[in-house]
């Protein structure tokens, strides 16, 4: 006698969303889903309503419709914070890192540790900053200098070690490699390859489609506000996916 395996939860659900802006539908009835230890790409060109649609997860906008299911429970996000409580974390384009300051000031900025005597404690949060850092990028060594005086694979890096010591489980990345070189890309492919081995669940917001085929597990396509459809990445070639973003059509899809 086979026993069926039990359906897995996905860590989130985001069912039927719409939200409208002066009256024009910027995301039209939109559902997708994301498992632990899994990398969802969001593709579609600008304007194709990926950014909003996930700025609904980050708290950054609210849906006019819709619901969100964290672990198979409805979740109520109406900002940021709501978003934070329930670990979702998001690391934008511009990283929004403090140039002049260094990597454990960064990590701790607005959260920082303190002594018994109420002083920030520099000593501890550096070590925090090295312990998060040699799970994540063990060959960062820069802990003393400006972030500034990083490269854009560190500087990501610093961004990531950030969302991942405050229990990040739900990561929004928003074109991580955009204005990397090929060492600086490949860093940042292992610093996703290491968040998917601890669970983490990952939102993949791309342009790129080769970055797409070599970082997410599925990817989703988006064009005028709606969900062209969500196809496994190992299933399909770049001519598929190209194909979802400029015709609007399934790969096998009649035109």
């Amino acid at each position: 006698m086979t026993t069926t395996e039990k359906p897995r939860t996905p860590l989130v659900e985001m069912r039927d969303i719409s939200i409208a802006f002066g009256g024009i539908k910027a995301v039209d009835h939109v559902t997708i889903d994301l498992y632990p230890g899994e990398v969802v790409g969001l593709l579609g060109h600008n304007g194709a309503g990926k950014s909003t649609l996930i700025k609904c997860l980050s708290g950054a906008y609210q849906a006019d419709g819709g619901d969100i299911f964290i672990d198979g429970k409805k979740a109520t996000i109406t900002n940021p914070r709501d978003a934070r409580h329930y670990n979702i974390e998001t690391i934008y384009q511009t990283l929004a890192l403090a140039d002049n300051l260094d990597a454990a000031s960064n990590l701790f900025l607005g959260r920082e540790l303190v002594t018994a005597a109420g002083l920030v404690d520099d000593v501890r949060m550096e070590a925090e900053t090295r312990k998060i850092m040699g799970r994540l990028n063990p060959n960062f060594r820069k802990f003393n200098v400006p972030v500034s005086a990083l490269s854009g694979g560190q500087r990501q890096s610093v961004a990531i070690a950030r969302a991942v010591y405050f229990n990040a489980r739900i990561l929004i990345m928003d074109e991580p490699t955009a204005a990397l070189g090929p060492h600086e890309t490949q860093m940042v492919a292992e610093l996703i390859e290491e968040l998917k081995a601890q669970g983490l669940g990952i939102f993949l917001i791309e342009h790129d489609i080769h970055n797409v085929m070599k970082l997410c597990d599925r990817a989703s396509v988006m064009k005028n506000g709606q969900l062209v459809g969500t196809v496994n990445v190992k299933d399909v070639t770049d001519e598929d996916i190209l194909g979802m973003i400029i015709l609007g059509k399934k790969p096998g899809q009649a035109a």
